[in-house]
């Protein structure tokens, strides 16, 4: 029996979503072939969190916890952490340092695909459309006619590096670009702002499945809010159907898209790109390396349709990371 680390929570606004699906990964976890272990990782503490929730701090040294005398060490380490530390590379890093097997991609790629700009602008010599961008630093003097000059509007304000639509505005007119600003400085320090694409959204999942790199069905997304924001996303104001209901011709379009960007950025573990499709093109806005891993979850809901459990998913997770 292997012993599992299952690492949730988190420094960013995402933390609640990540102890969600932690513990949705815990509950579905093969407990025939593992013992599944809930860390919970916040600033101010890292700890082993029992059955009771009695709660037992990690030695950072080797990443080992001692519970009534006994010290425990693990064999695998699975990553549901949304946003930093778990989803830009420090927890990879750390772990790649202490020789600890993990679930998700390499540190680098994590760090990549965690900034939107870097990612974006990575992929496209590879033949990957974007929408029309212009990127702002804290403190960076804010120009507004320049900025609707560039992107047009609407346009979509984001922090650079934020996860489940945290900080996100559709902005309408001029004058209120300054407020959304404003709002995606509260989760970061980066501002992406996008040019509106007109077309259908859709989310596709690419994962090794088995040492093979498989495209998941495509979930088209369809928010009953102006765009997929949090409401939409994790409190049913949206509908997402899967399979996409898309051409084959677009189908097949949008999953090599998604799989070329995971191999030409050396991906493993699970990866969601989001894409909105324009005029036959899909164009991509995100990829995300720790996508959420509710019952809910848009990756659990295309894995049930390629006909893959929950259980299958984490296990073939965690065997590709112990080998």
């Amino acid at each position: 029996m292997k012993n599992i680390a299952i690492i949730m929570g988190g420094y960013s606004s995402e933390y609640k979503i990540s102890l969600i699906s932690g513990n949705v990964v815990y509950q579905y976890l093969d407990k025939t072939k593992f013992n599944g272990f809930r860390i919970h990782i916040f600033k101010e503490k890292w700890v082993y969190v029992d059955e009771n929730d009695a709660e037992f701090p990690i030695d950072r040294n080797d990443f080992s916890v001692t519970v009534n005398g006994q010290k425990i060490t693990f064999d695998c380490v699975f990553n549901a952490i949304h946003g930093t530390p778990g989803e830009d590379g420090l927890m990879q890093a750390y772990f790649e340092l202490i020789g600890m097997p993990q679930s998700s991609c390499d540190y680098y790629q994590s760090a990549l695909t965690f900034n939107k700009r870097d990612l974006l602008s990575v992929l496209k010599p590879y033949g990957i459309k974007t929408a029309i961008s212009y990127y702002l630093n804290k403190g960076d003097e804010i120009n507004t006619g320049e900025i609707v000059k560039k992107v047009g509007l609407p346009c979509f304000v984001k922090p650079n590096k934020a996860g489940s639509s945290f900080g996100i505005s559709k902005v309408k007119t001029e004058a209120e670009l300054p407020i959304a600003i404003e709002v995606a400085y509260k989760e970061d320090n980066e501002i992406i702002i996008e040019s509106f694409l007109d077309g259908t959204e859709v989310s596709v999942g690419v994962i090794n499945y088995k040492g093979e790199i498989i495209v998941l069905p495509i979930t088209e997304i369809v928010s009953d809010n102006d765009f997929f924001d949090y409401e939409a996303k994790y409190e049913g104001k949206s509908q997402e159907i899967t399979p996409a209901r898309i051409s084959d011709e677009l189908t097949k379009k949008v999953s090599e898209t998604a799989k070329r960007a995971y191999e030409v950025l050396k991906m493993r573990g699970f990866s969601r790109s989001e894409f909105i499709i324009v005029n036959g093109e899909p164009h991509m806005l995100e990829m995300n390396t720790i996508p959420g891993l509710t019952t809910e979850s848009l990756i659990p809901q295309q894995a049930k349709a390629a006909g893959i459990s929950l259980e299958d998913l984490f296990t073939n997770a965690i065997e590709l990371a112990l080998a």
